[in-house]
């Protein structure tokens, strides 16, 4: 029992002096907070003067400008004209010289010429009348070659002045073969076929419708009032009914 009172005893005494402890420690701090704080403001020397420096000095001006290039002054160069006075003659004469002086020689030949030449020359151009103008040489222009002009075949079978009938074959009757037969003619100013040649057709019908065709007359095709020679087509048709 007597050591639990101890105990006790000890106990509070412990107590007691924790709590003045954390007091004693707290107040401390706290002093010293309020020293940090209100040491500046009564005592502002006392700051370090590259950290006011900082705070209140200017920023830096922005650089300057370049400077202009030098104006370089161009000199005007002057040109001074020099003019002779005039100075009147010492002696005015009585009789001046009237006479006229030789006009230029003329030249003849030159085509539309001014101040100069009389134009009674033979008139080509470049010619100084040092020797007669050379010979004008007339070139024959040849006319093409025109063939014969094409006309339809309806045209030229109204211009037909005998017309024979072509013979039908008998081994083309035989075969019961029938058809038209179609040429290439070239009629001659006169009229006449001067040359024929098969276009197409039967075989066994052509030889017929050559030689009628041979013998057909036409009235000759005037162009321009020219006759003409003409290259037409004719056609030749073969049938039973006729």
């Amino acid at each position: 029992m007597f050591q639990d009172s101890l105990l006790v005893e000890s106990s509070g005494r412990l107590k007691s002096k924790s709590s003045c402890y954390v007091w004693v420690t707290a107040t401390f701090n706290a002093a010293v907070v309020a020293v940090a704080v209100l040491l500046p403001l009564l005592y502002p020397d006392a700051l370090p003067r590259m950290a006011m420096t900082a705070m209140l000095s200017a920023p830096p001006a922005p650089p300057a400008a370049p400077a202009p290039p030098p104006v370089v002054s161009a000199r005007v160069a002057r040109v001074t004209a020099s003019v002779d006075p005039f100075v009147p003659p010492a002696r005015v004469p009585r009789h001046l010289d009237m006479t006229r002086d030789d006009p230029p020689p003329s030249v003849s030949g030159v085509v539309r010429m001014t101040g100069g030449g009389s134009g009674d020359g033979p008139g080509v151009i470049g010619s100084l009348g040092l020797g007669p103008a050379p010979p004008v040489v007339s070139v024959a222009v040849a006319r093409p070659v025109v063939g014969p002009a094409r006309v339809s075949s309806g045209v030229m079978a109204g211009q037909i002045v005998t017309k024979t009938t072509p013979v039908y074959p008998a081994i083309a009757k035989a075969a019961h073969v029938s058809g038209a037969v179609v040429l290439h003619a070239v009629i001659s100013k006169t009229g006449a076929i001067e040359s024929l040649s098969v276009v197409s057709g039967h075989e066994m019908l052509r030889a017929s419708a050559v030689a009628a065709v041979q013998g057909w007359r036409y009235r000759p095709y005037l162009l321009n009032g020219d006759p003409t020679e003409v290259e037409t087509t004719i056609t030749v048709n073969f049938s039973f009914g006729g």
